[in-house]
């Protein structure tokens, strides 16, 4: 029989040949497996499963819960070819994570916060530039519905301006899809990209459409670092607060307008 290090290996392997990334869940895993081992555990018990589980005691039960979630599922697995592995049931850690409340941006909010973007100030040449690329990717994920993470990924090639096309790479569950745009997106994508292309003319920058001052792809943090000071100077939210309007909601606004 195999052995427990190896059946999350293979759960792993599995799903991830499913679409499935499992980056936390791969990780919480082997630690999990590193703990049995360490107990001298052969198989899997509910009550071993929550002790790992509630590590360390001083986290959220969000948390904990999460981590329980991991186990159950590789639980599942590990039972079809071990009988005496216990599933932790959905009653031990229960959590209901508040979902956030989806925010409608109006016509005239989105214009205000592309404008802003043209208005960032940069300190040096090498980010004037920057003031264009949060113009365009916040106006491309209001128009497109697109997630974050896919526009981050675009690459300059995948930009199709006479077919009108963008082609989304390796996007939920590993897919691939073509997004279609309007003639006044792709008028805007074309002087995003003539713009950047003199920009970066003589020097190194890497194939991604939106770069930071460096050359380099754009990382979240630095995407909502920019979002949120636009958002307070435009009145989306307030100088002191930590919650308001998401860059995600500008997905639920399209979709909403679409339906």
């Amino acid at each position: 029989m195999n052995t427990l290090r190896q059946a999350v290996h293979e759960y792993l392997g599995m799903r991830r040949n499913l679409g499935f990334k499992l980056r936390e869940a791969g990780n919480a895993l082997l630690d999990f497996v590193t703990f049995m081992e360490e107990q001298h555990a052969p198989y899997i018990t509910a009550a071993l499963a929550l002790d790992w589980a509630q590590q360390p005691t001083n986290a959220q039960p969000a948390w904990w819960a999460q981590r329980l979630s991991f186990v159950r599922g590789f639980a599942r697995y590990r039972s079809a070819s071990d009988p005496r592995t216990q599933i932790p049931s959905p009653g031990l850690l229960p959590f209901q994570p508040k979902r956030a409340r989806p925010y409608l941006y109006s016509d005239e909010e989105i214009n205000s916060l592309l404008c802003a973007a043209l208005k960032m100030p940069h300190r040096y040449q090498s980010g004037a530039l920057l003031p264009w690329v949060y113009y365009c990717l916040f106006g491309l994920l209001s128009v497109t519905g697109l997630r974050l993470g896919e526009a981050q990924n675009l690459k300059v090639q995948d930009v199709d301006l006479e077919a009108a096309v963008l082609t989304v790479r390796n996007a939920k569950f590993g897919k691939t899809r073509l997004v279609p745009l309007h003639a006044s997106t792709c008028n805007v994508l074309a002087d995003y990209i003539a713009r950047r292309e003199h920009h970066w003319a003589g020097r190194p920058v890497s194939s991604y459409l939106f770069v930071s001052s460096w050359g380099n792809r754009l990382d979240s943090a630095q995407i909502h670092r920019a979002f949120y000071v636009l958002s307070r100077q435009v009145g989306l939210r307030g100088e002191s607060d930590s919650h308001g309007p998401r860059l995600h909601d500008l997905r639920h606004r399209f979709a909403t307008n679409t339906l």
